[in-house]
């Protein structure tokens, strides 16, 4: 559960900076919550109580007289009310500001700034709208089965994000789902850090994640890679961000969307690049430069993450993850 404030934490500590963790009543003996100089809790368990409540984190924040908040991902890391929150209460939010979560956390906005600014976008109609997770989302093949799609997607969409407004875009058939990661400072310095290859998912969500891609050439790297960057000064991004493109069988990309945090993926990316993008998120929010140029990150070998997802074949592959009665992590140099 606080795996990545457990990385967080890590790095903190060997950049010598004292960390306080919070946590909700279920998560008092959670690894985070040891592993900090101290902890503070948040309130009961369900997150909307907790870890989703602007207010009682920011109590807490000024109660530990904390300088930043590391959102970390999911919950609140990419919430544009919360970073303006912490702005307003003079905490640093380490992550890029408000108006950029806004302007790309909307896909709409962030597909009209990617056309404006001279990236590729997947063809489609001039409004996106909400989403997320694989919800609300179908493919048609002909004229006929369209309207009981659209249907079933406006459905689903209204169930999952009470919003029946639909987009449609081409689909591209086989594609490979491969994002760059972007780290920029506060003084207009971006560079990327190579990509990752997510093809493979299930129901929309990622299982594996990989660096470098198998198809992608130093030349097409070097495109993309330049396209990620004009992504990210067009907004003039700051802190760490993911551009995500997909490409298809005659290597054409195109933009996706962006992500305003760092992601669960982000240790494949910091094992061939060599650089720990925590420590250097923690760097950029503090008004530091960043610590390297676009020549300086060298890609060298190949990093696999994978996720296990417990699902029980017998109910449709439900989610079910059971008792684990016995865990054994390999170990051994570079796992």
């Amino acid at each position: 559960r606080g795996e990545i404030a457990v990385r967080i934490i890590r790095a903190c500590r060997e950049m010598g900076i004292r960390t306080v963790a919070v946590y909700s009543e279920a998560d008092k003996d959670c690894l985070h919550t040891l592993l900090a100089d101290e902890a503070i809790c948040i309130g009961p368990a369900p997150s909307s109580q907790s870890y989703l409540n602007m207010e009682r984190i920011l109590s807490a924040t000024v109660a530990m007289k904390a300088d930043a908040i590391h959102p970390g991902f999911g919950f609140l890391s990419e919430n544009a009310r919360f970073a303006k929150l912490c702005q307003q209460c003079n905490i640093t939010f380490i992550g890029p500001s408000a108006e950029i979560i806004n302007r790309m956390g909307n896909k709409s906005e962030a597909r009209n700034t990617m056309m404006q600014a001279g990236v590729p976008v997947v063809p489609g109609s001039k409004e996106p709208s909400s989403g997320g997770g694989g919800k609300g989302m179908r493919i048609s093949r002909s004229e006929e089965d369209f309207t009981e799609h659209f249907n079933a997607a406006q459905l689903e969409s209204v169930k999952g994000f009470s919003d029946d407004t639909m987009y449609i875009e081409k689909y591209i058939e086989k594609p490979r789902h491969v994002e760059f990661q972007i780290m920029g400072d506060k003084f207009g310095h971006v560079v990327h850090l190579g990509e990752r290859d997510c093809s493979i998912q299930r129901r929309h969500q990622k299982v594996m994640e990989e660096s470098p891609c198998e198809v992608i050439s130093p030349e097409l790297r070097k495109k993309m890679g330049e396209v990620a960057v004009k992504a990210a000064k067009a907004v003039n991004y700051e802190n760490a961000g993911t551009i995500e493109f997909l490409l298809d069988k005659d290597k054409n990309f195109y933009f996706m969307e962006m992500n305003t945090r760092i992601q669960v993926e982000h240790p494949v990316t910091e094992m061939v690049s060599g650089i720990d993008l925590i420590k250097e998120q923690i760097r950029v929010a503090a008004g530091e430069p960043l610590s390297v140029s676009q020549e300086d990150i060298q890609i060298k070998g190949h990093a696999i993450e994978c996720r296990i997802n417990a699902e029980n074949p017998k109910k449709r592959f439900m989610p079910c993850p059971g008792c684990i009665t016995n865990v054994h992590i390999p170990g051994g140099n570079g796992v």
